[in-house]
């Protein structure tokens, strides 16, 4: 019986799950975001983020810790340097689950587990300087517009306004009349 045992078993034995988890977490150190079933996912943060937790503090102790769970060097030296210094300053929720849907072999729901930290898109941000246009009314609109920054995130589409000088009627889709 299974009273008060509140963790997931995930239909294995102890000692497949505790592999698995332990290989399911090298995984994440190493590529930093894998894909897996929700359940998973919920179970791997679990056993994932103490490791990660004990990886701030970087002393022989924790080291042999986390060795003993992850039996990986590797892995180790990766977690301890590169993910380490990325995470020293948060205080927890290393990881973040994002649901993707149904896996077509078995209707499983799956999800994308990653670390919060390398997540490029939500990260990197970078500053882009709009460009002074020379337009009618506002009083002096262009020299705002020539002193603000807007921040744009990294590897988002850029929508450029060029249409202005071209004549789009034309049959001659290469021939362009600049505006006076």
């Amino acid at each position: 019986m299974r009273h008060g045992k509140k963790f997931n078993h995930l239909g294995r034995t102890t000692s497949h799950r505790k592999a698995m988890l332990a290989n399911m977490a090298s995984s994440l150190i190493l590529h930093k975001r894998i894909t897996t079933t929700v359940a998973k996912a919920k179970a791997l943060r679990m056993y994932a983020e103490p490791i990660l937790t004990k990886s701030k503090n970087d002393t022989t102790h924790s080291r042999r810790t986390v060795f003993k769970l992850l039996q990986n060097k590797e892995v180790l030296t990766i977690l301890f340097r590169e993910v380490a210094e990325k995470i020293a300053t948060r205080p927890g929720g290393y990881t973040r689950i994002v649901k993707l849907g149904n896996r077509l072999g078995d209707n499983a729901s799956m999800a994308i587990i990653e670390l919060v930290d390398f997540n490029e898109i939500y990260s990197k941000e970078i500053k882009v300087e709009k460009k002074a246009t020379r337009r009618r009314g506002g009083g002096s609109g262009a020299a705002k517009a020539a002193n603000t920054t807007e921040t744009v995130v990294a590897d988002a589409p850029v929508i450029v306004d060029d249409f202005e000088g071209m004549d789009l009627d034309a049959d001659d889709e290469t021939k362009e009349e600049p505006k006076a």
